[in-house]
């Protein structure tokens, strides 16, 4: 198991996943961190959290792969979600060009395999989003929020059955679920909308499960939770949250806890 490279390339998106990442890196011995940021998605506070940061436009694979090189390091981790309408809102440079020129598909995760493939030929290891970051997966069982009942359980075991189905033919991780009904499967809307979605058909007795796919890429493509699901879920009246423990990311645990109990949202990790 890597436990401290000297030194790390972060390819950061939005939101906090990036931060937690640099605090958790340094406090496993890495001692200089880079970050590759883009306009319109990365917080600009992520300067003051690495050594290095270069500001890049999604879409520059070039400009991206010379600052790679010109970094020196080894390896490299994905933090953060690039939000699907810049990524299909691209404006390739000549290597992202002759990158998509060989994608048979064009979606998150032939381009982020493609990227990863352009990293090795440089000799640079992607590493799991979730190095550094054990501490942060969901534990298993009830761990947050009021404990659930019986009958919320059952839909739990349900919508995890259905979510993998949905995972398995790429449509989306998470589903909603009320009384062994599907109210809404997470599609190119992502998972708060579809929480959204469901939820308000749900009438207060929602259930939403997220999952990982079958031969998911942890590379690239790890479930994540944070206080954005919970408000998400508290402002459209889910009752439980269930995800898969060990395989699942929380973002800003403590502050994710505190909202589950203070808007009564169960949160729950499942083993599979």
């Amino acid at each position: 198991m890597l436990s401290s490279p000297e030194s790390l390339l972060i390819i950061a998106g939005n939101g906090h996943y990036p931060f937690q990442l640099a605090d958790a890196a340094r406090r496993r011995g890495v001692s200089r961190l880079f970050a590759a940021a883009f306009e319109q998605e990365t917080r600009p506070e992520l300067a003051d959290a690495v050594d290095d940061l270069r500001w890049l436009k999604v879409g520059q694979i070039g400009k991206f792969l010379a600052y790679a090189r010109e970094t020196g390091v080894q390896h490299a981790m994905m933090a953060g979600q690039i939000a699907p309408k810049n990524l299909f809102d691209i404006r390739p440079d000549f290597a992202a060009l002759l990158l998509l020129a060989k994608l048979k598909e064009r979606n998150a995760e032939t381009l982020f395999g493609a990227v990863a493939e352009a990293l090795a030929r440089e000799k640079i290891e992607l590493l799991p989003a979730t190095t550094f970051l054990d501490e942060f997966l969901a534990p298993e069982g009830h761990f947050a929020g009021p404990k659930p009942g019986r009958r919320a359980l059952g839909d739990v075991d349900f919508g995890m059955r259905i979510a993998k189905e949905t995972s398995r033919l790429d449509i989306g991780q998470t589903v909603v679920v009320r009384h062994g009904t599907v109210l809404a499967v997470e599609a190119f809307e992502g998972t708060n909308e579809a929480i959204k979605r469901g939820a308000a058909l749900g009438r207060g007795q929602a259930v939403a499960v997220k999952v990982s796919k079958p031969n998911q890429d942890f590379r690239f493509d790890v479930p994540v939770i944070g206080p954005l699901t919970i408000e998400a879920a508290a402002g459209a009246g889910l009752s439980v949250l269930a995800v898969e423990a060990g395989r699942t990311l929380l973002l800003e645990p403590e502050n994710l806890r505190t909202l589950a109990r203070e808007n009564a949202i169960s949160l729950v990790g499942i083993q599979t």
